[in-house]
């Protein structure tokens, strides 16, 4: 299952993982981020000890958000050694976002 990402947990859990991480930044009301909820779960399960996916509720966690600056959602980033190496904006097929992440496991 994907790991909640908070403001607080942020520093530890993303920029001082050994892993690559795919955040997925979302909330509640969005009709898209709903779409792709269920691919980042897939990705979750597939990529467990691989790779860290995580969600990020930019409601509750309005710091993160704006650190990064993310203006839509849903908007994936994808980080490795603690910086932002990739950037998915909106719903796309799981494909695009396992290459993506496939690409930072090599």
């Amino acid at each position: 299952m994907a790991i909640q990402i908070t403001d607080d947990n942020f520093k530890d859990t993303v920029i001082n993982s050994d892993k690559p991480v795919l955040l997925d930044f979302w909330a509640e009301w969005c009709g898209p981020c709903r779409m792709i909820g269920p691919v980042v779960e897939e990705l979750s399960k597939q990529y467990e000890g691989q790779a860290v996916i995580g969600k990020v509720n930019v409601d509750e966690n309005p710091e993160t958000a704006i650190q990064y600056g993310i203006r839509s959602i849903p908007t994936l980033l994808i980080f490795k050694n603690g910086q932002v190496v990739d950037k998915q904006v909106g719903v796309v097929p799981k494909s695009v976002l396992e290459n993506k992440l496939k690409a930072q496991l090599a």
